[in-house]
């Protein structure tokens, strides 16, 4: 009986551990993140192949996966889209990912990361000005002045400390 106990109480101490590393902020900040990350990247896509596609075939082919070069000697593509000779270099769909990563990264940008970052520094002005630590020759300073202050009265006169024991009357006595 008392391993059934042991368990429960392990798997409660695990789900209790993983429940608070998922409600840690950045878990979940990365996971929202993620899903519209997901969402957008299929807006891109669909921007990049309707819109800029387009604008790029009004120079060459319509399609940016088309786009090739060849790097040596005349490149003979088969009707069944073999490569028969010479060494294509497919620069098409590089191209292609690139912009959709630029647009992505630039929306990312502009629409939630500056936003972001101007709202916190709002957030930092309404909040005041932060309190800087003290740096060590700072709190050494205070001590000594602490400690003369407490030696000294208001006069600068030395008061007697009080932490040492008066001296036993009969020894030897150093005054004359």
């Amino acid at each position: 009986m008392s391993t059934e106990t042991t368990t429960e109480s392990e798997k409660a101490g695990l789900l209790s551990g993983f429940k608070e590393f998922l409600m840690r902020g950045n878990v979940v900040e990365l996971a929202v993140a993620v899903v519209v990350g997901t969402a957008f990247s299929k807006i891109v896509d669909s921007v990049v192949k309707g819109f800029i596609n387009p604008l790029v075939g009004a120079i060459g082919t319509q399609d940016l996966d088309k786009y090739s070069s060849c790097l040596r000697g005349p490149c003979e593509i088969g009707a069944d889209g073999t490569i028969n000779e010479g060494v294509p270099l497919n620069w098409g769909p590089v191209l292609s990912a690139s912009l959709t990563f630029l647009i992505t990264a630039a929306v990312v940008y502009f629409l939630m990361i500056l936003p972001m970052n101007k709202y916190k520094e709002r957030q930092a002005a309404k909040a005041g000005p932060a309190e800087v630590p003290k740096t060590e020759i700072e709190l050494l300073t205070e001590i000594r002045d602490a400690l003369v202050t407490r030696q000294t009265d208001g006069d600068g006169e030395p008061v007697p400390d009080a932490s040492v024991a008066p001296q036993r009357s009969g020894g030897a006595s150093i005054e004359k």
